[in-house]
């Protein structure tokens, strides 16, 4: 009985009202970028990420150019393609030895991978 005064003395306060409503549309959305937070995990350290996932879209690349010195970014499709039929490097790499490769003029290197 008594928790049904406070209730109505509650929504009779339209101050205290919107300080619950506003109180409780804070935590929601704390809450919802705690989650987009841990969904949006960056690795960058080669060691840590999946090698699954290593030649997918999720996956980015360095790529330096030795002749022009120019720099671009890749994603992991893209850089696999770059390994061809290399397949030393393709295993020194799927077996996390090392974190970059190269082909022909150019050096590519595991940049970061979105998990």
């Amino acid at each position: 009985m008594k928790e049904n005064k406070d209730i109505e003395k509650l929504l009779l306060n339209d101050e205290a009202y919107e300080k619950f409503i506003n109180t409780k549309i804070e935590k929601e959305f704390l809450k919802e970028v705690t989650q987009q937070d841990v969904q949006n995990k960056v690795i960058t350290d080669i060691k840590s990420a999946p090698k699954e996932l290593l030649f997918t879209k999720k996956a980015i690349y360095k790529v330096i150019n030795k002749k022009s010195k120019t720099h671009s970014l890749i994603n992991g499709i893209q850089a696999e393609a770059f390994l061809g039929a290399q397949n030393s490097d393709r295993e020194k790499f799927l077996s996390l030895k090392t974190d970059f490769f190269v082909c022909g003029d150019n050096y590519i290197k595991f940049d970061r991978l979105k998990v």
